[in-house]
């Protein structure tokens, strides 16, 4: 017994020295340094304790801290080769290894690497029952996020901070930048139509990072009863909200590089109406189309078949006419304009929109408005009172310039 604490002593302190060697060094080559590279803060407190992790594949540690270089070890691995006792790994939508289609139920199992239980937090129950936790004494939330209230990692986030928060266990949150953190824009959400997709009154694009957002949940007292999770954050070194940030793994199967994350915002409406964004292509993302627009107006032609990511994709096996996006310019706003000119180009209107339309919105008065012919800059200025105020709002839980 006196031997192993004396072995994890030692593995501690020469892991603290890497970490702030490697920190030294990046700052002067101005990467951002993620909170899981930042180890000598916080397996102090990680070391003794029985540990879960929310996880997926972009929960890692990277080499030398560079990004770039692509070479990485997952962090649950990497703990446990410290001696830290991690008890189960909780996954969220697409599963630990990131591969399930959107919506697709993950269910319940082993890693095979590790032996460890995995439990869904995408399959019968979102909210993770309280039994399952009752034997931890910490739980890391590590998943790389994209900044978009559809994007249900911070659905995910909120369900595991109130599980946490009534059995008065801590979570520690290993920050990672947002790669659309540099604009926020967007209809507010209105709780009426909160669901999955969208939980809480934020815009569309937020401009916060996880560790800003759980922030946010705790202090609107947005969990249940306004109870509090007692939050540990350790915040992305080296990194500002106007920094571009091009993530280094993909975040799911159908947003496969940074392109396709930057267009995510806008094109996801596309959801919604019977227009293709993509899946079923090596462009998931980047472009848009469907059988019902216009063949001489959109000359863009794509043909969704199965892939990774989307076993049955909208269209599936039909030509599709539209845009490709693959060049466009990088975003700092939500376009409309594509979603509305879909719309008046398509061969029949009453068909264009479906239900998920207004969960992915937050609200009905988008499809209202797009139906009535407001232009894009109407619509958007209709936003603005609203944004504002959550700005104000969003200044309180900041990490970051």
């Amino acid at each position: 017994m006196k031997l192993k604490f004396i072995k994890n002593t030692v593995l501690l302190f020469v892991v603290v020295l890497l970490s702030c060697g490697n920190q030294s060094t990046v700052k002067n080559e101005s990467f951002p340094i993620v909170g899981a590279n930042q180890l000598a803060l916080y397996l102090p407190f990680l070391n003794g304790k029985n540990i879960g992790v929310v996880a997926n594949q972009t929960t890692v540690i990277f080499k030398n801290n560079k990004e770039s270089s692509g070479a990485h070890t997952h962090l649950v691995d990497s703990l446990l080769k410290l001696g830290i006792k991690i008890k189960k790994v909780f996954a969220p939508e697409h599963g630990y290894r990131g591969k399930a289609d959107a919506g697709e139920y993950v269910k319940d199992g082993l890693d095979i690497k590790t032996g460890l239980p995995i439990v869904s937090l995408y399959g019968a129950n979102r909210k993770p029952n309280p039994e399952i936790l009752r034997d931890l004494d910490v739980v890391i939330f590590d998943v790389q996020d994209v900044g978009a209230r559809f994007y249900t990692f911070v659905s995910t986030l909120h369900y595991m901070m109130e599980t946490c928060a009534t059995l008065h266990i801590p979570i520690l949150i290993l920050d990672r930048p947002n790669p659309n953190g540099h604009y926020i824009d967007g209809p507010i959400l209105d709780l009426n139509y909160k669901s999955f997709v969208g939980m809480h009154p934020v815009p569309v694009v937020h401009g916060m990072t996880i560790g800003e957002y759980a922030k946010m949940i705790n202090g609107e007292g947005w969990l249940e009863n306004g109870i509090q999770c007692e939050l540990k954050i350790i915040p992305v070194d080296n990194y500002h909200h106007k920094k571009t940030y091009h993530l280094p793994i993909k975040p799911s199967p159908n947003l496969p590089n940074a392109k396709a994350v930057n267009l995510y915002s806008s094109l996801c409406f596309f959801e919604g109406t019977n227009v293709s964004s993509g899946r079923g292509t090596s462009t998931q993302f980047q472009v848009y189309g469907s059988p019902f627009l216009n063949s001489e107006k959109y000359n863009y032609v794509f043909t969704p078949k199965p892939n990774l990511g989307a076993k049955n994709p909208m269209h599936n096996g039909v030509k599709c006419f539209g845009k490709d996006l693959t060049d466009s310019e990088f975003l700092s706003s939500i376009n409309l304009e594509w979603l509305i000119d879909a719309y008046n180009n398509t061969s029949n209107k009453s068909d264009f929109f479906n239900p998920f339309f207004t969960k992915l919105a937050g609200q009905t008065q988008l499809q209202q408005q797009i139906e009535s012919g407001k232009s894009a800059n109407d619509i958007r200025e209709s936003w603005q009172k609203d944004l504002e105020a959550f700005k104000k709002i969003r200044a309180n839980y900041l990490l970051y310039p």
